[in-house]
Formats: C-alpha cells, structure tokens, sequence
C-alpha cells in the first residue's frame, strides 16, 4: 500500500512540476524548492485540478492586465501561487470556466506570438 502512495506522490508532484513549469510568466525552471512544495501540496492533499487551475487563473490575471500597467517580473518560484491555490480551493466555480480561462490564455499568447 506504501508503495502505491508513494507512485501516486511521484506522479502528482510530476505534473504539478510540470504545469508550473510551462505556466506563462515563470521561468520555465523547477528548483529544489518548487519540488519539496509540490511533495507538501500532495501531503496537505491538495487535489491536483486545484493547482493546475490556481496555475491557470494567476497566468490570466498576469495575461489580461490593462494596457500601460506596470511590467510584471519573472515568476521565479512555485511558492507564488500559494495564494491563488488557497483562492481556488474556495472557489465556486465549474471546470467550465477554467477551460474558458485556458483558452483566453492560449489565444493571448497566440496572438503575442503572432501566429
């Protein structure tokens, strides 16, 4: 039994790494940090949607700034979205409106890219 917690940590931090990794505004880097704090998450269990979607609605806000607002810096650190993973946990919301706020992201970036 050990055994299968412990594939399912390996997996959960996997992805969570991974998300964090490609999310929009981060340095596309994971540090020893980012791991103990995905391997944390899992042990709090935090479910995994939770952090991909808190990963999704922070990458939007960044995204969906006024014109001219101050230039933001590089996410340098999973600790970051603490906040936001908190926020969504309490969320009412439905999986409909973070696949909306996946596609709002992918079509900015999109059109930032100029394809």
């Amino acid at each position: 039994m050990t055994e299968d917690r412990t594939d399912s940590r390996e997996v959960y931090v996997r992805r969570v790494l991974e998300a964090y990794r490609v999310t929009p505004g981060t340095t596309g880097q994971v540090r020893r940090e980012d791991r103990r704090l995905a391997r944390q998450l899992y042990e709090q269990r935090v479910q995994l949607p939770t952090v991909e979607n808190a990963l999704v609605l922070a990458a939007a806000r960044r995204l969906l700034r006024p014109p001219g607002a101050a230039v933001l810096t590089t996410i340098r650190s999973l600790h970051y979205f603490l906040p936001v993973i908190a926020e969504v946990a309490e969320l009412a919301v439905g999986e409909h409106y973070f696949r909306y706020l996946r596609g709002k992201v992918e079509r900015l970036l999109r059109g930032s890219q100029g394809i």
